[in-house]
């Protein structure tokens, strides 16, 4: 008879463990999903190609419904859960109905940071985080034109260039000195600042929000020098927070993600954790690929096969703005390493690599990234580069063979 496995969060990493698990152990477990969107798993990675118009909402579905029917996974979305009786072992929903279970997996994923300042609840801010906030930003701005966008990061860059691209005016506000300063350099940072602004949105750096004004909505963004910014709209995108409240409900221990060992197993037996949501070694990784990392190891776990999780070497290759960064491991170099640099103006392409005892510590690619995926895994291998050093910042199509 097959095991009650539950598993809370419908997103990236929810579908990417179901989908190795059911690889290996097809039939082993009685799989139920739930979400809390009305909608199946989609690629949230996308969401600021939806506000662009660059494509549609249908196109981010990760799976079709026929593939979690042919697995037989039970997909009940718009089925929050809002409590876990470890006692019975069962999960309470928000309808009342439970669902009892042998094994439990939290991918709740993250919520958007929300500004301890005046003015947050005015009707007209919003954040960035999912197909709702993307409906919510695009009608604002079918009404009105001027757009302040509050984060300089990932999520906040998205959003001004999708935003821009449907024709608002917009200002993007960072606290920090630099764009990306978790991902980028200063070099590459400061590029990327020229490619935004070229795009046609205003970038303040360094430039703390102290309220938000209005009266019946939001009228302007108040910066703590006291520039006023005229705003019709306020997108907030400055960070996530792990959602762990669940997980507390069930007794697992939570800092400031959910507590996890290399098995991904929280603190109460049978109960794990992965994606956003999970904290391993005192790491909230918050990124896709460590999230399919960690899947690929539960699952491996649950269908009685040797696995570990040992952690995940933080990388970005994504579209940012309508421009290609990359960056993975210390790209910024410690005490004790070298950097590699190249660099030509004319395309916009930026390299930089950074080399501890003959061997890539860390990398940061911007404009052509098509190497990337063979630059992070030299970092992960932790191969000597001693053979092909010179060769290294043209790629592999020249290093390559060297390296074989």
């Amino acid at each position: 008879m097959s095991e009650p496995l539950v598993v809370i969060g419908n997103g990236m990493a929810s579908a990417r463990f179901v989908e190795e698990l059911t690889a290996r152990a097809l039939g082993r477990y009685s799989i139920a999903v739930l979400g809390n969107e009305g909608t199946p798993a989609y690629n949230r990675v996308l969401l600021s190609s939806v506000l662009a118009d660059e494509a549609k909402a249908s196109d981010l579905a990760l799976k079709p419904a026929r593939w979690w029917q042919d697995r037989g996974v039970t997909l009940l979305y718009d089925h929050p859960a809002v409590a876990i009786d470890t006692a019975i072992r069962r999960v309470r929903l928000a309808s009342g109905t439970t669902l009892p279970f042998a094994r439990l997996v939290l991918a709740t994923g993250s919520q958007p940071i929300r500004l301890g300042i005046p003015g947050m609840d005015l009707p007209g801010v919003v954040t960035f985080r999912d197909l709702g906030d993307v409906a919510a930003i695009r009608k604002a701005t079918r009404a009105q034109g001027r757009a302040v966008v509050i984060g300089g990061g990932l999520l906040g860059l998205e959003a001004a260039y999708g935003l821009a691209k449907a024709g608002a005016k917009v200002t993007l506000i960072h606290l920090m000195d630099r764009l990306m300063e978790r991902q980028l350099d200063a070099h590459a940072a400061a590029m990327l600042r020229q490619a935004v602004e070229m795009r046609g949105v205003t970038v303040l750096l360094q430039a703390q929000t102290a309220r938000i004004e209005g009266k019946s909505r939001v009228e302007a963004v108040v910066l703590s020098d006291g520039r006023r910014i005229a705003a019709d709209m306020v997108v907030v995108a400055v960070g996530i927070r792990p959602n762990t409240a669940l997980a507390q409900s069930a007794g697992a221990d939570t800092n400031r993600g959910i507590v996890v060992d290399d098995r991904l197993e929280t603190s109460v037996p049978g109960i794990h954790a992965i994606g956003e949501c999970a904290e391993h070694r005192g790491q909230c990784y918050g990124l896709v690929e460590p999230a399919y990392e960690q899947a690929r190891v539960l699952a491996m776990t649950l269908a009685g096969q040797k696995a570990a999780y040992a952690g995940s070497v933080p990388s970005t290759n994504l579209k940012v703005s309508g421009v290609n960064v990359f960056s993975a491991g210390d790209f910024i170099g410690a005490a004790g390493t070298e950097a590699i640099v190249f660099s030509d103006p004319g395309p916009g392409t930026y390299r930089k690599f950074v080399i501890r005892d003959e061997r890539l510590a860390g990398a940061v690619l911007f404009g052509d990234t098509a190497d990337s995926h063979w630059y992070l895994e030299l970092i992960r291998s932790g191969r000597a580069i001693t053979r092909f050093r010179g060769e290294l910042a043209f790629g592999r199509a020249l290093a390559g063979p060297l390296a074989a």
